[in-house]
């Protein structure tokens, strides 16, 4: 239950609505006791029984004294209007005990629908907040499915299962204590059987909620590999098709749809049964109650009035429907606790890259980045480091560019400069300054990045271009568009910069993605560059307009280079030639090549004369 507290805590926002809701059930609860109470008076005036003398006695903490006050009034106005004006005036006390009973009740559903719903609104933008701030690392090991899984069905099942039983877990325990105490009241030796038999209830729809919650947690997980195959049959679609695996694919979506199916099956038993056992345990005892009440009845002495024994039986007959939705709602609980424990998996993830509790500001590049003695690998008690002691210095305004196989550590390289992983050993300096003591927004903000594979959203092309720029102005996106000579092919689109690029720039080529990229890049005019395969997805002619772009764009900017096509790096200030996580060779392009190196059978083999 550590969990469910810990999502109340999220109540503690809208306490003003939560007091205000257990205030309405309160009075609802209230207002339905005493319309259960006036069975007893409303039975003594059809049988006659006011014609006894009540005595007006002083008001205790008891039924009884209530009752024989009441019947003392109530034998006056009998006395004075007849027993048929008497009859009408309990029938009316009735209908008014009702209607307040069931307008505070819909006082108490309105006051809690905020609640309900801005907890798990807070809940699910706490996750997303989290995602933002978790490292990439942290992704690499997760089904991308799965995570959806959490921010959608698993907040789904808080909102259902745990938001929608919170008013009933509050207001049915309130009703069972005030309709237990005014049944202690009336006969504490009836009471007594209550009390005994209600628990032996209780704690056999207890282990059904525990087994309801194992399943549920099953369900979950199944769920996100669904998901999960989902997302990656979408994703690689192209390949599926032309592996010809539709067959394969849909069998592996159909086992793991299958087994989903079978848990959902034992899940929904499970939880199913919550309800007609309480309801079946509830009458058992109701039974109980009502032969020992009779012998008290019935008695040679009787204990208890005919129509207080009613009235007791009408109350206890009523906490069967608030111990009944209480049950179900603990099983909703359960079901939903486990949606929260992979809820708190993700919001509970330690954030390793952070900043440090007074982080430098930066806002300008001066002087040289330098890669000193840097080790990594992405895996602690990984065999293989990717990158093994590397030592690299970039001066301010020079263009350095990476080479090497695929795997030979230059993608990481260029990742841990903006921390998008932290190193294992070493340190990096930006300016004298080891990059984990610069405010990491401030580190960022210097940089801009072209990746490989061109990561687009679906957006307008005016908004990508100024991605996470508020107030973004018109030429200045046109300028970035024209440099990175995307603006053309821009403006042959239906809406121009208003176009939507639709799910990751589908409606556009690999290499007008790779343009609009590029644009992004310049347009945030950051003092370092990092171009990780920029022009890779370009056909020749983009790849030379773009390259002459680029080269314009470097002149006064820091740019660290990714490269598998050399030609593209011809003019860098010096090409690093990476190994196994090692530099091997540096150098210019023309020293590389005299050398006869690793670089000079690279280029060799791409073929340049």
């Amino acid at each position: 239950m550590k969990n469910y507290i810990r999502l109340l805590r999220f109540v503690g926002a809208y306490k003003g609505y939560a007091a205000l809701n257990v205030l309405c059930n309160l009075f609802s609860v209230i207002f339905s006791l005493f319309s259960l109470t006036m069975v007893a008076p409303f039975l003594n005036v059809l049988f006659s029984q006011t014609d006894t003398l009540y005595e007006k006695t002083p008001l205790t903490f008891s039924i009884r004294s209530l009752l024989d006050n009441f019947n003392y009034f109530l034998g006056q106005y009998i006395d004075e209007h007849g027993k048929l004006q008497a009859l009408m005036l309990i029938c009316v006390l009735v209908v008014f005990m009702f209607f307040f009973k069931n307008l505070f009740r819909y006082l108490g559903m309105f006051f809690i629908a905020p609640v309900r719903n801005g907890v798990v609104r807070d809940l699910r933008k706490k996750m997303y907040d989290k995602i933002l701030v978790l490292p990439l690392s942290y992704f690499s090991d997760e089904r991308k499915g799965d995570i959806i899984s959490r921010m959608t069905n698993d907040v789904q099942e808080i909102e259902w299962s745990i938001m929608q039983s919170l008013e009933i877990i509050f207001r049915e325990p309130i009703t069972i204590i005030l309709f237990l105490t005014t049944m202690i009241l009336m006969s504490p030796q009836l009471s007594l059987f209550v009390f005994v038999l209600l628990p032996v209830a209780g704690l056999l729809i207890g282990y059904i909620g525990k087994s309801l919650r194992r399943t549920s947690a099953k369900s979950k997980e199944k769920m996100g590999l669904l998901l999960s195959a989902i997302e990656e049959t979408l994703g690689g679609l192209r390949i599926i098709k032309a592996f010809t695996a539709e067959q394969f694919s849909g069998e592996k979506f159909r086992k793991i749809n299958d087994d989903y199916r079978k848990l959902m099956v034992r899940l929904y038993r499970k939880r199913d049964l919550s309800s007609p056992l309480s309801e079946f345990l509830g009458a058992v005892v109701l039974v109980i109650v009502m032969y020992f009440g009779g012998k008290l009845v019935l008695g040679e002495v009787s204990e208890l009035e005919p129509s207080v024994f009613i009235a007791f039986i009408a109350i206890f007959s009523q906490i069967i429907s608030p111990a009944k939705a209480f049950t179900d709602a603990y099983s909703n609980v359960q079901k939903g606790l486990a949606s929260a424990d992979r809820i708190y998996k993700i919001l509970d993830s330690e954030v390793s890259i952070r900043d440090r509790e007074h982080p430098l500001r930066i806002s300008n590049f001066n002087h040289a980045i330098e890669y000193r003695n840097v080790s990594f690998a992405y895996h602690k008690g990984d065999k293989g480091m990717v990158l093994n002691d590397i030592n690299l210095k970039i001066e301010k305004g020079k263009t350095i560019a990476l080479v090497g196989q695929s795997g030979s550590g230059k993608t990481t390289l260029a990742d841990l400069l903006p921390r998008f992983y932290d190193l294992d050993q070493g340190e990096i300096l930006v300016d004298g300054e080891n990059i984990r003591d610069y405010k990491l927004q401030d580190l960022r903000t210097l940089m801009g990045i072209v990746t490989q594979e061109s990561i687009l959203f679906n957006d307008t092309v005016f908004n990508n271009i100024s991605f996470g720029v508020d107030n973004a102005k018109e030429e200045e996106v046109i300028e970035a568009a024209k440099i990175a000579n995307a603006h053309d092919f821009i403006m042959e689109m239906k809406d121009g910069y208003q176009t939507n690029i639709g799910d990751r720039g589908g409606k556009m080529s690999g290499g007008q993605r790779q343009r609009l990229s590029i644009a992004r890049a310049i347009y945030k005019n950051p003092p370092v560059l990092i171009l990780d395969e920029a022009t890779s997805a370009l056909d020749t002619e983009s790849e030379r307009l773009v390259q002459e772009a680029l080269i314009k764009l470097m002149k006064n900017r820091t740019t660290l280079v990714i490269a598998h096509r050399l030609s593209t790096i011809q003019h860098a200030d010096e090409i690093i030639v990476m190994q196994r996580g090692e530099i091997i060779e540096r150098g210019k392009h023309n020293d590389l090549l005299q050398r006869g190196g690793v670089y000079k059978k690279l280029y060799d083999l791409q073929s340049f004369a």
